[in-house]
């Protein structure tokens, strides 16, 4: 009998393909990889798996290496979607498929299975994720085959199938909205969302964070400690890498932080509606790009900040390995290694101010950069270069005088 790892959330799609694959002769081992999403009882959920009929059922925890080396490297490259979005589903994608994949090793299964739909992202990142770690691996993706489609064109069939099988799901035939959750952000989309007058941040309600109106009507100051450019300490507490998320979900979440409504270009092609909260990303991001004001050259800075776009893009579509990420990756970890120090922020009502910062490796001289006089910078140097960078455009305003 042919058998295949799942992706296995507990939820209805991925207990409906547990039950499918079944019902098409796999036998199935489901895989929980947690990183950080709800779940009231995650043995419980285990549990189904197992009363459905999987072969086996295994729960990995997975939030610490997520953090480390999924998540710290793209904040570190400073990568935004198309500069709004902190990219929490697409970094979770990635590492889903590397368990998965280590556990079908384990097994001895030859295919993997996820619930992704054939419109989405996550099937491009799941996919292109596990061929890479794996090529001869056989992916199975439900919502891609017509006849499992055809079988269930709504939730009211999934839930019937689910009924006559016995299989426990809280789930209702319409909801709202769908949301996707890891220890790095929450993310809102499709049902209602999809009409783009609906307000989003009004139509939501959200896991992570209060609304900045909500929020408490005085500043709470931050201190975050960076050692090249890891986060390492929160308030003078030094943490593991999930639990400095965690903690800075938490603080930012009271203050209203990190909410965002956007529309974005998926890379199957289609425009999508999704709105996001990450409040303790969103904070590290902040504070790592004031830590580097300080402490990296500019061109470096200006370098990194060009190829932060194609990171991201890298990212959001699925090409976390690949060998152009792996240089990028290894160009970041270079690039950070002077960005070491502490910034203090002050949040309020979702703003983030900045109040302090200081490096050990600070290239800010307040004696060349005053604007007092004296100090070690001689104003009289800048004639020269001036007249040295002014020469191109010197000589080209003689031959090709521009109209003024």
């Amino acid at each position: 009998m042919p058998s295949c790892v799942l992706a296995y959330s507990g939820g209805l799609d991925t207990s409906v393909i547990l039950g499918w694959l079944m019902d098409e002769g796999y036998d199935v081992h489901a895989v929980y990889v947690d990183l950080g999403q709800p779940c009231e009882d995650r043995e419980a959920t285990m549990q189904k798996a197992r009363d459905i009929g999987a072969k086996s059922a295994k729960l990995i925890d997975a939030q610490e290496e997520m953090c480390r080396d999924f998540a710290f490297p793209v904040m570190q490259w400073q990568a935004k979607y198309e500069g709004v979005y902190l990219l929490g589903t697409s970094i979770a994608r990635p590492i889903i498929s590397k368990v998965c994949l280590q556990v079908a090793r384990e097994v001895g299964a030859d295919a993997y299975a996820h619930g992704a739909t054939g419109k989405g992202n996550d099937q491009c990142r799941f996919q292109l994720a596990a061929e890479a770690l794996d090529p001869s691996i056989e992916i199975i993706a439900p919502w891609r085959m017509e006849n499992f489609r055809n079988a269930f064109p709504g939730r009211s069939e999934m839930i019937a199938y689910c009924d006559a099988k016995n299989i426990p799901v809280k789930a209702s035939v319409s909801k709202p909205y769908s949301s996707d959750e890891n220890c790095l952000h929450i993310s809102y989309e499709a049902g209602e969302l999809e009409d783009l007058n609906v307000n989003g941040v009004e139509k939501v309600d959200f896991g992570m964070t209060v609304s900045p109106q909500a929020a408490p009507d005085e500043v709470e100051e931050v201190t975050i400690d960076f050692e090249s450019g890891i986060p390492k300490q929160v308030n003078g507490e030094a943490l593991a890498p999930h639990e400095l998320v965690r903690k800075l979900n938490e603080i930012g979440g009271r203050n209203g932080v990190g909410r965002i409504d956007m529309v974005e270009n998926r890379f199957v092609g289609m425009k999508s509606r999704g709105v996001y909260e990450a409040p303790g990303m969103t904070i590290l991001y902040d504070a790592h790009r004031v830590l580097e004001q300080l402490t990296m050259d500019r061109d470096l800075m200006h370098l990194r900040d060009t190829l932060s776009p194609v990171v991201a893009e890298m990212v959001y579509y699925g090409f976390w390995y690949a060998p152009k990420l792996d240089a990028l990756l290894a160009f970041i970890n270079d690039a950070q290694k002077h960005v070491t120090g502490q910034v203090k922020l002050q949040l309020y009502k979702g703003n983030i101010i900045v109040e302090g910062r200081t490096s050990p490796n600070s290239l800010y001289d307040e004696g060349i950069a005053t604007m007092e006089g004296g100090g070690s910078y001689n104003q009289t140097d800048a004639e020269g270069f001036l007249r040295i960078q002014g020469l191109p455009s010197r000589v080209q305003g003689r031959i090709t005088p521009r109209e003024y």
